[in-house]
């Protein structure tokens, strides 16, 4: 049984703040700064280029990729880190469509993140007629996969709304139709159980600065079902992904397995931080994690609409469709999240009328939860949004 008293008591949540989005940037866990001070300190200034080997910044991305990995069902040596994840899309999307040449069409969904679908235009763009990008409204997925499906590409959470792809079954049908999978896990990992393995997802992609409280800018992960580690082309031929980059050689020569899928110099300081945040996940189950994110998304809905009859629920009723957040709209969303914000409730906005709120077991309770609706119902009530300095847009929203 997860103890969440033990891990509230690990994070640093400013005195006054209800937050309420983990499921955009994770929270500040308190071992963070300590761990970042002695990598700068000890391993950087003491040991300056000596680091690499004796600190094993060398093997890091290996390192806490398998620590990574525990949380999204995933075996060690199948996870790797590095580089942001619109990059891990890319290497993963080209990876796929190399493995299944005779077929061109990329399969996904109008709820995908738009950077993915972006990345995924780009390679058609430099591929030409050999790729071709087929979008369809995520209730439409399941039955577009035929067999002129080479890869889908899909995130298992909306991010707008939290609605959640059935990732098991949707990767079965794949595979029976002769297609390969791509899972975005951005808002899927350290949020809801995942189980790359034991649905035979061939490959999965995720960012770490969400649920995972790496911070601003934390480096993506990459994985790579085994069947395929040793064979998948890495488009990015980046020097750290070669068999032996300190041999210089002029032409590259693909690492094996998971190696091959690393390019550049790995950010050290980012995974320095992102390692002592994931301190915070020893001894926590995700199925428990699950359990009390369902509970407290449920007592938000109901508050909610008992006592903020204006919002209308964007995210599906059924907690089984629903990944960790939870999403109402209104015609003036963003001035009431910014009215929000203002009065210590932080969540976020997406266009064009959503106001995200993500529930985090991790550093949230039932009493936050309550005592945020308390402060969304005044501001509705009193109509506290409705002022020109919060209808301001600003450059985040």
């Amino acid at each position: 049984m997860t103890d969440f008293s033990r891990t509230r008591s690990l994070f640093t949540i400013p005195e006054g703040v209800i937050y309420l989005d983990g499921n955009s940037l994770g929270a500040l866990s308190s071992a963070v700064s300590a761990r970042v001070s002695r990598m700068i300190e000890a391993e950087w200034g003491g040991e300056l280029i000596r680091g690499w080997n004796s600190a094993g910044w060398m093997v890091q991305p290996r390192r806490v990729g398998d620590r990574v990995a525990r949380l999204i069902g995933a075996a060690p040596g199948t996870v790797v880190m590095g580089d942001t994840l619109s990059i891990k899309v890319y290497q993963a999307l080209a990876a796929a469509l190399s493995l299944n040449p005779s077929r061109r069409v990329i399969l996904s969904d109008s709820g995908n993140f738009p950077s993915d679908l972006y990345m995924a235009q780009g390679l058609v763009r430099m591929l030409g007629d050999r790729a071709a990008l087929k979008v369809v409204e995520p209730e439409q997925v399941e039955a577009a996969i035929d067999d002129s499906v080479a890869v889908l590409m899909l995130t298992e959470v909306d991010y707008r709304t939290g609605r959640m792809h059935d990732m098991a079954a949707l990767t079965k049908k794949a595979h029976a139709a002769g297609a390969l999978t791509v899972w975005d896990l951005a808002h899927s990992a350290g949020a809801v159980p995942v189980d790359l393995a034991g649905c035979d997802a061939d490959f999965a992609v995720g960012c770490t600065y969400k649920y995972l409280n790496g911070g601003p800018g934390a480096p993506a992960f990459i994985y790579v079902a085994p069947r395929h580690a040793d064979v998948a082309p890495p488009a990015l031929s980046g020097w750290m992904g070669h068999e032996a980059p300190f041999a210089f050689d002029l032409d590259y020569r693909p690492g094996g397995g998971i190696e091959r899928m690393r390019i550049g110099t790995p950010p050290i300081i980012a995974l320095a931080a992102l390692d002592a945040a994931l301190d915070a996940w020893d001894g926590v189950s995700m199925q428990d994690v699950r359990k009390a994110s369902v509970a407290l998304s449920e007592l938000f809905i109901a508050e909610v609409e008992q006592r903020c009859p204006s919002l209308t629920l964007a995210s599906p009723r059924e907690s089984s469709r629903r990944g960790s957040q939870v999403s109402f709209r209104h015609a003036d969303g963003y001035a009431i999240m910014r009215a929000l914000i203002a009065r210590g409730v932080i969540g976020d906005f997406r266009a064009p009328d959503a106001l995200r709120f993500g529930f985090t077991p991790l550093y949230i309770g039932e009493a936050e939860v309550r005592a945020a609706v308390d402060i969304l119902e005044k501001v509705l009530v009193e109509k506290l949004w409705d002022k020109p300095e919060y209808r301001q847009k600003e450059l985040v929203t």
